[in-house]
């Protein structure tokens, strides 16, 4: 099993993950191989819930909290049934509407892709023309989309399970959903018809813009930090940025050799992770274009005419830690990884069977992975405490971007150091 240079794995080779535990999705003797898979995992902005999609038309969606209770006392299996206590009885006044409580949605398509959404009152809707709303989205509201295989989006109350909205424009697969973070309500929509799709919920989810440059499917999108700009991946090697002002493209990044199919930001929306099946994690500084870090998954690495053909190290999914620290990736060599920024080898390792998907818990605390089979499972962040001049860079960078740092009357070690390139 490679998992970097030989020698440098004999001489210290990374840690096994520590299993933190898992949910297994129901089955069945007569259960079909297609459409089993668990193509996403979402946590709640808050950390209040956990969403996956468990195959065959089934979204899940347990308590968090809870979820770690069940872990911590009944050891690392845990059948998906038995997460999370019993839905609240109709009426029940000890059962307010916010609390956290389980929910099963049928969402009646193969679900590929799912978000969460908070709302903060203070952000208007975008449309400035329309009075009248259907659904007016309090400060206690959070909801998820979902993404189907038949182009629909669906809306649903995570605290009721009920269904408001229906959006219905793209005309393929649904790959990917992202909320922008600022509570605005703005989702966007990555999907196979090669198109991105800008939809304004506090509008009752008119569709505001279409997004349009991909040559062939699109598999990934994320926001910025900031929601200024959206990463969007694809087929064909696409990375694709946007002005999420002025719904124009930025730039396209160039260097995988193969179909990028995940994306996601730093916390301090410095750099940009994306996943490729070249066998490549790229780390990008997003707003020059320059590759800053290679985490390369098959050593030694392929040629860029043989990248297409190492479908055993397909690197399927990608996730930045909150910690800005560390990076996962999951690959089809049935491996979890752990990297830190500045180090080229994985600092921990865990193994994985037909992974799919991976993302961080909303404290960055947990990594959560999904499977073929609808299963998701669970590993412990690398613990490390983030030096004052790490936490001081995030900081800056929150607000700074490379072009503004880059004028900064400073010594160039330090220049250097808050552009991340040593």
């Amino acid at each position: 099993m490679l998992l970097g240079s030989p020698v440098t794995d004999l001489l210290c080779p990374p840690a096994r993950a520590r299993t933190v535990g898992e949910l297994l999705a129901p089955t069945s003797p007569f259960d079909k191989k297609c459409g089993r898979e668990n193509w996403t995992v979402a946590f709640a902005p808050d950390g209040s819930y956990l969403a996956w999609s468990q195959g065959h038309r089934v979204v899940k969606l347990v308590p968090w909290a809870q979820c770690l209770n069940n872990f911590l006392l009944h050891g690392t299996k845990n059948g998906a049934d038995a997460v999370g206590a019993r839905p609240p009885r109709q009426g029940s006044e000890s059962s307010p509407k916010n609390k956290p409580c389980e929910h099963v949605i049928d969402c009646g398509d193969i679900v590929w892709s799912l978000a969460f959404g908070s709302s903060v009152p203070e952000k208007q809707s975008r449309c400035v023309n329309i009075e009248w709303h259907r659904f007016k989205f309090g400060q206690e509201q959070l909801l998820l989309a979902t993404g189907l295989n038949n182009g629909r989006i669906k809306i649903w109350d995570v605290y009721t399970g009920k269904l408001l909205l229906n959006l219905m424009d793209h005309t393929e697969v649904v790959r990917d959903l992202t909320f922008a973070p600022d509570g605005s309500l703005i989702l966007v929509s990555a999907s196979r018809d090669k198109t991105l799709r800008v939809w304004d919920l506090k509008d009752d989810g008119n569709m505001m813009k279409v997004l349009r440059g991909h040559p062939n499917w699109v598999y990934g999108c994320a926001f910025s930090p900031d929601s200024s700009i959206l990463c969007s991946v694809g087929a064909s090697k696409a990375v694709f940025l946007w002005d999420m002002d002025k719904y124009s493209m930025l730039r396209k990044l160039e260097g995988h050799h193969n179909d990028v199919v995940a994306c996601e930001f730093s916390p301090d929306g410095a750099l940009l992770a994306t996943a490729s099946y070249d066998t490549q994690v790229y780390v990008w500084d997003p707003h020059t274009g320059v590759i800053l870090r290679e985490f390369g998954h098959l050593f030694p690495p392929p040629t860029p005419i043989f990248a297409g053909g190492a479908n055993d190290r397909w690197v399927r999914a990608v996730s930045f830690s909150h910690d800005g620290l560390h990076v996962a990736s999951l690959a089809d060599d049935k491996m979890v990884r752990f990297w830190r920024i500045d180090e080229e080898y994985p600092v921990q390792v865990a193994p994985l069977n037909n992974g799919l998907c991976c993302t961080f818990s909303t404290d960055g605390s947990v990594l959560a992975a999904g499977t073929q089979d609808g299963s998701v499972y669970f590993w412990a962040t690398p613990r490390q405490v983030s030096s004052l001049q790490h936490l001081c860079r995030m900081a800056i960078r929150r607000v700074m971007p490379t072009s503004q740092v880059r004028n900064l009357p400073i010594p160039c070690k330090v220049l250097e150091f808050l552009c991340y390139q040593i």
